[in-house]
């Protein structure tokens, strides 16, 4: 059983699955969304057979394929709705079958849209990751097959960084690796200081 959540969010580009991966070195389990999406659209995944009924074309005996999701929802943004409603409750189910069956003192939850989708009421206490606009774009649009467009369109669904800094417990600026590392080194100690307190 986890005692203390700690959601873990951040924009495209803003370092968060190194932070996340810096948890992990420290011992402490981490709750991924974007595997769990991955878990369900994988062959025999939960995810499969609804999405199947909505679009036809996108799942197969190989799973669910996202690139024809992409092109499905790019013909017919409405579609990103029906698929949300599906795949929403079947990761949130995922998580919380993640916390009741890790035992530990700290679990690390990495949730991309956690203030999008109001999830950080379900935490104790979250961690923005972040960076200076440049620094994120140059981060994104070093990633094979970006585009331009396609980190505005991604933007464009995130909520913007003020915000999300105006609500995060707690910050990390992702400049280098080590400083980032030594500010996860921090934060746990501060929880785990904070939990016995």
């Amino acid at each position: 059983m986890t005692a203390f959540r700690l959601g873990l969010t951040g924009s495209i580009g803003m370092g968060k699955s190194t932070t996340a991966e810096f948890f992990r070195k420290s011992g402490l389990p981490v709750w991924d969304a974007d595997a769990a999406v991955h878990r369900l659209y994988a062959p025999g995944g939960a995810a499969v057979a609804p999405i199947a009924r909505l679009i036809p074309t996108a799942a197969s005996e190989l799973g669910v394929s996202r690139d024809v999701l992409k092109q499905e929802l790019a013909k017919d943004p409405a579609f990103l709705a029906d698929i949300e409603a599906i795949v929403h409750p079947l990761v949130a189910a995922d998580r919380d079958r993640f916390a009741a069956e890790t035992v530990t003192d700290i679990a690390v939850f990495d949730i991309p849209l956690l203030f999008e989708k109001g999830t950080e009421a379900e935490m104790d206490a979250t961690l923005l990751v972040t960076a200076p606009p440049a620094l994120q774009r140059a981060r994104v649009l070093a990633r094979p097959g970006m585009t331009e467009a396609q980190f505005g369109l991604i933007l464009s669904r995130q909520m913007p960084d003020p915000q999300k800094r105006a609500r995060a417990t707690h910050i990390i600026e992702t400049l280098s690796l080590a400083s980032v590392e030594a500010a996860v080194t921090a934060l746990i100690a501060y929880i785990r200081e904070s939990c016995d307190a």
